[in-house]
């Protein structure tokens, strides 16, 4: 499939307002696809043949609403798609991504148009403009962090412009309307322009998409607490400035040379806020009176602001282990069956005391009986049971993890997952998870994996009925050992929905015990790593 839309033939005549009020009212927005394909007819129609700017301004007005609808509806398809996307996923986010930036240039467009400029609402509507081209660029980006894919060349430039026009003209901080504003507050430029950086401040790649969409969230309501101001010579800086002539969104100061162009953020206020609402938090009142939102609990709040408070501060986050560059291949395994197959170096069986013997395995204990160990597992076998590796190169690495990078060809990898992995200098596997993955054009991808503690050994493990009975057969699991130079705790690594607070496993390592779970330590979209103790 080549397009996720159809576009339909030839532009659409839009002489009047009526006509375009029309021809929106008729959007099916029940299905999404359909009106994906008309909204881009309509904003193709403007483009081409373009009505009076008045008109044309008020009909971009009007799409707004519909047209943020339909994109969110369509975006379902590749938001938090494990990668490289599908070819159906890649079409959707490469057409939400045209639509967005095909609505800025409409704006753009309409801006041309008007040559008004001693009609006393024009500096108004060149700040509606720009902050329309703003908001649009910016949803490009949203939309590449979202689907974790490196952003395309010119977009931050692009963002730069909008911008630096809004500071020639003097409207950058003139109030104007935002009809997608659930309480219906008006905005600014630069408030729209702080948002998408300090949605870059708090590492993108990195968050989850839940956690991403509460960053966007509270970055548009915070933005208006944080100033853009020019940077003097001389004046001391932040550890990252933006350089509107650069295609990103924050530059390390170290690497500008001139100030010209550079702009530093203030967020002073910014950090007071965060300290109020940890503050509020802390005090046990509720996410929703605070203004952070009904669709989030006080846990996930506490967490991600603790997260943020460093990056929105503007504050050095301390590195606890030093990274150090490297090279070589590392082997990465995936899926409980095959990542417990490459850790134990042996095919997954039921322990003896629930053993029971499959006709093949007959077969092959009287085929190889006169070996030392006639269970032993032949190299062939690896490939019959379906098991393999993906080769990584590792670009750097730390005490308590890796970065690694991998062409087009391999499995699929989504954030947070859990990954068996052996360095080329090392001789066992270890576990590890996914912190950080973005998609590169080519289909590459870069993933930064952080590796749980203590060498993993490869068990059994089964629930227990409420009564103490053995309700299932064993399933594979991870134990990893304490760890007190570190603080760490002996814990298990289990398949995800298995944990319930104070649920009774039976594990088999050199022979059945019968441990208790405690709290979940770590857990992400296929595992979830548990403290327990002996029951």
């Amino acid at each position: 499939m080549n397009a996720v839309i159809s576009q339909a033939p030839g532009p659409l005549a839009i002489p009047d307002l009526q006509t375009g009020l029309q021809i929106l009212s008729r959007l099916p927005l029940a299905n999404p696809l359909q009106a994906e394909g008309e909204l881009n007819r309509f904003l193709d129609s403007l483009l081409q043949e373009p009505p009076e700017p008045a008109i044309y301004l008020t009909l971009l007005e009007q799409t707004r609403v519909p047209l943020c609808f339909v994109e969110e509806e369509l975006a379902r398809r590749y938001i938090g798609k494990p990668l490289p996307l599908a070819d159906l996923e890649e079409n959707a986010f490469a057409q939400v991504v045209a639509t967005w930036l095909k609505a800025a240039r409409a704006y753009a467009h309409c801006a041309q148009l008007d040559t008004t400029r001693d009609d006393p609402e024009h500096a108004q509507r060149v700040a509606l403009v720009l902050h329309r081209c703003i908001y649009y660029t910016g949803m490009a980006i949203v939309e590449h962090l979202r689907a974790r894919r490196m952003l395309r060349r010119g977009l931050w430039l692009d963002l730069h412009g909008y911008f630096a026009s809004a500071e020639e003209w003097g409207v950058a901080t003139l109030p104007v309307p935002d009809a997608l504003d659930p309480l219906g507050r008006s905005t600014h430029c630069t408030a729209a322009y702080v948002s998408l950086l300090l949605c870059e401040l708090a590492g993108p790649y990195s968050l989850t998409v839940r956690d991403l969409g509460l960053v966007r969230r509270w970055a548009a309501n915070w933005a208006p607490l944080v100033s853009l101001q020019r940077a003097l010579p001389g004046e001391p800086l932040p550890q990252f400035v933006i350089d509107l002539m650069h295609d990103c969104g924050l530059r390390a100061t170290a690497d500008c040379l001139q100030t010209e162009h550079l702009r530093r953020l203030d967020t002073t206020r910014l950090a007071q806020q965060l300290g109020q609402v940890r503050q509020q938090l802390a005090e046990r009142m509720p996410p929703a009176q605070i203004g952070l939102g009904e669709d989030c609990t006080a846990g996930q709040c506490r967490r991600l602001l603790e997260q943020l408070s460093r990056p929105w501060a503007q504050a050095r986050a301390p590195r606890r282990f030093r990274r150090h560059a490297t090279s070589g291949l590392a082997s990465v395994s995936s899926g409980f069956e095959a990542m417990h197959y490459f850790i134990s170096g042996k095919e997954f069986t039921q322990p003896e005391n629930v053993r029971v013997y499959s006709r093949q395995e007959y077969d092959s204990l009287f085929a190889f009986r006169h070996m030392v160990d006639p269970t032993q597992q032949l190299q062939v076998r690896q490939g019959q049971l379906g098991f393999s590796t993906d080769q990584w190169e590792v670009v750097n690495q730390s005490a308590n993890g890796f970065r690694l990078m991998r062409s087009l060809a391999g499995r699929k990898m989504e954030h947070g997952q859990l990954l068996a992995l052996c360095p080329s200098d090392g001789e066992r596997y270890l576990l590890g998870y996914v912190t950080w993955l973005m998609q590169e054009d080519e289909g590459g991808l870069t993933a930064g994996i952080a590796a749980l503690p203590g060498i993993p050994q490869a068990i059994a493990a089964r629930p227990l009925t409420l009564s103490g009975s053995h309700a299932e057969m064993y399933s594979r699991a991870f134990l990893l050992p304490a760890l007190p130079a570190i603080g760490c705790e002996q814990s298990l690594v289990l398949p995800q929905g298995w944990y319930h607070a104070g649920r009774v496993l039976e594990i088999h390592t050199d022979g059945p015990w019968r441990v208790r779970l405690l709290h979940v330590l770590q857990d992400g979209p296929d595992f979830e790593r548990v403290s327990f103790a002996l029951a």
